[in-house]
């Protein structure tokens, strides 16, 4: 069973940057490909990035495309998602996740979860 915890989030302002992280126990990284995803406010759950396992292919939402960069070091079982010139509509609560599958856009490809951590832009 893989545990995921995401930390990094908080309020900034529009046009800022925040790096969000994933730290993972209980399992090994490396099996698995691993998502970001983001729920607003009454909205559903949306995809926003993913990267393979190996680290050598990502996939990006086309919204965040350009802004946010995807990145994961599977020796310490960690994965980040740097995002840049941030929009209020940037502002939900953001989700890791890992997938045993290949890396994909589909929540439903995700076996484990975070908890999520809050990303709020003030305009």
């Amino acid at each position: 069973q893989v545990q995921l915890v995401e930390s990094g989030g908080g309020l900034v302002q529009a046009g800022g940057s925040l790096r969000i992280s994933c730290a993972a126990s209980g399992g090994t990284l490396s099996s698995y490909a691993m998502g970001w995803f983001r729920q607003a406010p009454g909205k559903k759950r949306a995809f926003v990035s993913a990267i393979s396992r190996s680290g050598g292919s990502t996939y990006y939402a086309n919204s965040v495309k350009g802004r946010f960069t995807i990145s994961r070091d599977n020796a310490k079982n960690a994965v980040s998602l740097q995002i840049n010139s941030l929009k209020p509509e940037d502002t939900a609560v953001y989700y890791c996740a890992a997938s045993s599958y290949y890396y994909s856009d589909s929540v439903e490809k995700y076996d484990y979860w975070g908890q999520g951590t809050q990303v709020t832009v003030s305009s």
